[in-house]
């Protein structure tokens, strides 16, 4: 049984998803999502919205996180370096920052942790086939599976390509990246997540997300439903 999760901490809430998440759980009413940040210049962007900023870089150590996350009931990694750097970067933030994140929730005592991964982030293959995205997939592949061998309750989301078009509310989700359509919209990425924090279903899952035709609540319960009867 998932304990009750009220109070969130999204890790990457400047970037695109995660405002996005922080609008749509503070519109929920029955979640108080609190904001990592690195500037004190961004704390503006979340007052508006009515949510929390905590002022911290993931690149401190674990001992300070720790102390930062205490509080906490779950931790959502939405957090990237971004395409323009490089492979320095992609280690330093998504996967050592990743690591840092879940060593500082097991230690501050929260359970709950989502990760934002990428879809085929198992795929070695797939990965020489991404011209220079290749250090952005191995970060996200062993961060993950570091996340797999922790005592977290995690969810691991694994979306497609990102646009910023409208969200539909519609998506189509599934294990297989093989399934997948080519694009989503981060709006529908942050609706996902605010889905999946308080589905126990999701728990120690890997789930591939796209742009779909089914709603979102309906498409995660769908393919986790199945799972439970095969």
């Amino acid at each position: 049984m998932m304990n009750k999760i009220e109070k969130v901490l999204i890790i990457g809430a400047h970037g695109s998803i995660g405002q996005l998440l922080s609008k749509k759980l503070a519109e929920a009413g029955h979640y108080k999502p609190t904001a990592f940040i690195r500037k004190e210049s961004q704390k503006d962007t979340f007052e508006k919205m009515g949510v929390r900023t905590m002022i911290a870089n993931l690149e401190d150590t674990v001992e300070n996180l720790k102390k930062q996350f205490t509080g906490f009931d779950c931790v959502v990694f939405t957090a990237g370096s971004g395409g323009s750097t490089g492979a320095e970067k992609k280690l330093s933030i998504d996967l050592d920052g990743a690591v840092k994140s879940m060593e500082a929730a097991e230690g501050a005592d929260i359970s709950r942790f989502i990760m934002v991964s990428a879809s085929h982030s198992d795929d070695r293959d797939f990965w020489d086939k991404a011209e220079g995205m290749k250090p952005y997939y191995v970060a996200k592949h062993y961060a993950d599976e570091m996340l797999r061998h922790s005592n977290l309750d995690y969810t691991i989301l694994r979306p497609v390509m990102l646009t910023d078009d409208e969200g539909s509310g519609k998506i189509k989700a599934s294990f297989n990246p093989s399934d997948m359509n080519k694009k989503i919209a981060r709006e529908d990425v942050a609706s996902v997540i605010a889905k999946v924090i308080g589905m126990p279903h999701s728990i120690g899952k890997t789930i591939e997300i796209s742009s779909g035709e089914t709603a979102v609540e309906d498409a995660l319960g769908k393919v986790l439903e199945a799972e439970l009867v095969s």
